[in-house]
């Protein structure tokens, strides 16, 4: 305890240098070592005993981590690393590699300025790497990379010392050229990756240590040396002559920006606000006596203290006491009751803490994942984060005895909190609770954690594919009528054009922005000026316009109509699933004058029913989840790798050939991906290695809408016939 008491006071009086200050995230696909690595820097820093690392798994606090040995949630850490006789704080966040917890990824990179992007030297950049360093560039999170486990490709591969440089050489350029595809600005003005700049490392975490030029110059380690000690198995002396942690720290150090020169970049990119602003200023400059702005990345429960939120302070300075206000929750005020700093699963109190360090607070109860706190009751909030995945498989959850019901519902309630990719849709009539993920290990861990954690006893059934549902013809106006027949309004529906849905998707428009830039960026992506100005509305990728001039009260009634698309939007009506790429305009409005007949009761079920008849018009169909796989086969397996793809309804995009190795990309539907680990194994006698990730929506083909519509209508207790538009409009 002492040596981390030593180190708490260490990290408390480097907070407010923040020059000196460094927040990085290590992000890697799985299995490539991310948490080993942590470890290791962990105990460079003197936090954890140098035997343990690598096999402690510091990191990694929760029991089910450790049973799978992987890295489930995101870890936040503070230490301190000594370079060119100056100390510095280093806040770390460890993140999974496994495709179903990217949303961790998104939320991590929030947080922090640098990223060390750990690739396997035998398996090179996979698919979740790409994934991973994409989510980084988009926010403005400058790379640089350690290429883990180059022992293996000395002493396992048997590689020569030449055609070892030659294989690093290749995995240096593909990072690179990920990066230069991702923004070709960033790549051109010094984020290319380049050894002798030192912004690349190589080593093996495993066996603690590492080397980058700058540090064979310090050090006298040549890549001479380390072909050698690996092929004689002495990796003792090359840790003891070029420790990993020293190697990666002052590579962290050197090359990734303090908060100062992070926020310049970033702010703008993450929040949308008036940069003139008093606390855009405050951003931009990281200043300590500006406003508080706080954006909560990550919120956990503490059986003692609560809910904890963890977030990256851009401006102000914050002490226990403080009144502050949640973005979206109408004005009401939060008092922070504990400031804190992690230490691994440790969280520690700290007195106050000034901008550019990641906050754990207490006391903030209406925060979510993605809230902006501030102590300023108008502020434009930051970005939403915006996740590359979405979640696509459901399980259905039920409490084994009915006096847990209320607990249940409580729980199911948390845990939407603490994971934004995870949907949790409570029916408290039926008792039958859906919980939506990212993919079927993502749904058994958090199902396995209200039973662990949260000491709730439930069923659950199988897991289900969710759809889409979308237009793919422009129908109206279409009219709907509230039920006392005194308002009308009339709709065009029409699919929403590909280009506004990817400016949607990338975070580049939203409702946070100034109504301006918005519309100029709608202009220029192709939409008509009226349209541009009259956006009311954004749900995820559907937009809801008003066309309207002049109608008489519909300012007043336009929070109802809203309401009445966004219930249409969360449930279309082919088969109640989630919409999207729609665009609803609104063209005529007839209403009545006395507000008393124009309420809720009248205008939202009238807008619904319009959007969902029209949308029948509109040759409603069903989308799909897709999942890009790659699968990894000594060549004369690549015939059953094919086949396990193009047997799924899948197809084959590519497939490369590197030494006797050979990968097959493919996608296909996560509604024919079930049980594919144990299919693919079988059939390839467990040679195979694969990965997968998500790949969008497609359209279902249409010999197959029907029975998936009338399938998912009948699980859902809705009628089982196809649903016509006379269902929905009055003739």
């Amino acid at each position: 305890m002492a040596r981390a008491s030593k180190m708490v006071e260490k990290v408390t009086t480097l907070m407010d240098k923040q020059e000196q200050i460094r927040n990085i995230g290590i992000v890697a696909h799985i299995d490539h070592g991310k948490t080993t690595l942590s470890d290791n820097l962990l105990a460079g820093a003197g936090m954890i005993s140098e035997e343990l690392a690598g096999r402690q798994l510091f990191m990694d606090s929760d029991e089910e981590e450790q049973a799978r040995g992987i890295t489930i949630d995101a870890s936040n850490v503070s230490m301190v690393h000594e370079y060119g006789g100056k100390e510095f704080l280093i806040n770390m966040i460890d993140t999974p590699g496994h495709v179903d917890f990217g949303g961790d990824v998104t939320r991590a990179m929030r947080a922090v300025d640098g990223a060390v992007v750990v690739v396997d030297a035998v398996e090179g950049a996979m698919p979740q790497t790409e994934t991973v360093l994409r989510q980084a560039i988009k926010e403005q999170v400058r790379p640089v990379l350690f290429i883990n486990k180059v022992d293996r490709l000395i002493n396992e591969l048997k590689v020569d010392e030449m055609e070892m440089q030659i294989r690093l050489g290749r995995v240096i350029d593909k990072v690179n050229k990920l990066i230069k595809g991702m923004n070709e600005d960033l790549y051109n003005e010094g984020w290319r990756l380049d050894p002798k700049l030192g912004t690349v490392a190589f080593g093996s975490a495993l066996y603690k240590w590492a080397v980058s030029v700058p540090f064979m110059q310090k050090s006298g380690v040549s890549f001479k040396d380390v072909y050698q000690k690996c092929r004689e198995g002495d990796m003792k002396w090359l840790a003891k002559q070029s420790p990993l942690y020293a190697v990666i720290l002052d590579m962290v150090v050197r090359h990734l920006p303090n908060p100062l020169e992070a926020q310049k970049r970033r702010v703008k990119v993450i929040w949308r606000g008036d940069a003139e602003s008093p606390e855009g200023k405050a951003m931009i400059h990281c200043d300590p006596e500006g406003p508080i702005t706080l954006m909560v990345t990550d919120i956990s429960f503490d059986p003692h203290a609560g809910e904890v939120a963890t977030g990256r302070l851009f401006s102000g300075t914050l002490r226990r006491g403080l009144e502050l206000y949640v973005s979206g929750t109408g004005g009401k005020t939060n008092r922070i009751q504990q400031v804190g700093i992690f230490m691994g699963p440790e969280r520690v109190e700290v007195e106050q803490l000034p901008s550019g360090n990641i906050a754990a607070v207490t006391g903030m109860r209406d925060a979510i994942v993605g809230s902006t706190v501030t102590n300023l009751i108008n502020i434009t909030p930051f970005e939403s984060l915006k996740h590359y995945s979405e979640p696509v498989m459901t399980v259905a959850v039920e409490a084994k005895n009915m006096a847990d019901l209320p607990k249940l519902i409580e729980v199911l309630r948390q845990v939407g909190k603490e994971d934004p990719t995870v949907k949790v849709n409570i029916n408290e009539e039926t008792g039958e609770h859906l919980i939506s993920g990212m993919g079927e290990l993502h749904l058994e861990i958090i199902t396995g954690r209200i039973k662990r954690d949260k000491h709730v006893e439930i069923t659950t059934s199988k897991p289900i594919v969710v759809y889409r549902e979308t237009v793919t013809q422009m129908v109206g106006p279409v009219e709907g009528k509230s039920p006392n027949r005194h308002n009308r309004f009339y709709f065009e529906i029409m699919p929403l054009n590909q280009q506004i849905v990817d400016l949607i998707k990338n975070g580049e428009i939203s409702m946070n922005m100034m109504e301006l830039e918005r519309r100029n960026i709608l202009i220029k992506a192709g939409m008509g000026k009226d349209e541009a100005k009259g956006v009311k509305d954004l749900m995820g990728t559907n937009m809801f316009i008003d066309m309207t001039k002049g109608v008489q009260y519909l300012n007043e009634t336009m929070e109802l109509v809203l309401e009445g698309f966004h219930e249409a939007m969360e449930g279309g009506p082919l088969a109640n699933e989630p919409v999207q790429n729609v665009k609803v305009r609104l063209v005529d409005v007839k209403l009545h004058e006395d507000s008393i007949h124009r309420g809720p009761a009248q205008v939202i079920p009238a807008v619904r029913s319009a959007i969902k008849g029209g949308m029948l018009l509109a040759n409603d169909t069903l989308m799909e989840p897709l999942q890009k796989i790659q699968i990894n086969v000594p060549s004369d397996q690549m015939g059953n790798a094919v086949s396990q793809i193009q047997g799924r309804r899948g197809q084959i995009l590519d497939i490369t050939t590197e030494g006797d190795s050979i990968a097959v990309i493919g996608k296909a539907p996560v509604a024919e991906l079930f049980g594919f680990a144990g299919d693919v194994r079988s059939a390839t006698e467990g040679r195979a290695m694969w990965s997968t990730e998500f790949a969008g929506f497609e359209v279902v083909p249409t010999n197959l809408v029907k029975d998936v519509v009338v399938a998912i209508r009948k699980r859902k207790g809705l009628k089982a016939e196809m649903p016509r538009p006379d269902d929905y409009l009055e003739r």
